[in-house]
């Protein structure tokens, strides 16, 4: 099972969750893109209430993009699960500050309040040990939104993808679809 973990202010519907979604429906891999509160505490215990479900029956792995990649980092390290990190916001307790007052939901393009309580939650999220253990790491130079060093730095131990160029939504994630399944399908996960 992939539980597909969207960034700030996305959805379940977004385009790589459906780029995604269907690479893992034409492959029979369960998939599940939950769309997710916008508040980090509701959001973690989504995430970590559908793993323990899944982990009953499958093998139970994750991928997050941006913000979802720090959430992914989190969990991959609590439950011991493979991720796969796309443009992660490994510090987004600090690059979400600039978020601060009425972020934009992109589904619907309904707004919400973003303060420092919910980046005080993100916060307590951050596992300051966490090296990529169990984690792929993907992302470009071209990221406008987050620097993409301190991915690789904070995340050594990571099997790396560094692309030059691109952007933060990660252009042409497709061609990494087979790379990413393979990855998460290794035996020793």
């Amino acid at each position: 099972m992939i539980i597909y973990i969207h960034g700030f202010g996305s959805h379940g519907n977004g385009s790589k969750a459906i780029a995604l979604r269907d690479y893992c429906k034409a492959h029979a891999i369960p998939f599940i893109a939950p769309s997710l509160s916008t508040i980090p505490d509701l959001a973690i215990q989504t995430v970590s209430e559908l793993i323990e479900a899944f982990q009953r029956f499958e093998n139970v792995s994750l991928v997050g993009s941006s913000l979802g990649g720090y959430y992914a980092m989190y969990l991959s390290h609590k439950y011991n699960i493979p991720c796969v990190l796309i443009n992660p916001a490994v510090y987004s307790y600090k690059t979400l500050q600039r978020a601060l007052g009425t972020s934009p939901n992109f589904y619907d393009q309904s707004t919400y309040e973003w303060t420092i309580t919910h980046l005080d939650m993100l916060k307590q999220y951050d596992v300051e040990s966490y090296q990529g253990e169990n984690a792929l790491l993907m992302v470009q130079t071209g990221d406008e939104v987050l620097d993409y060093a301190e991915a690789v730095a904070k995340l050594p131990k990571a099997q790396m993808t560094i692309e030059e160029g691109g952007d933060h939504g990660f252009k042409g994630v497709e061609r990494h679809f087979d790379k990413i399944a393979e990855f998460l399908n290794r035996p020793n996960h």
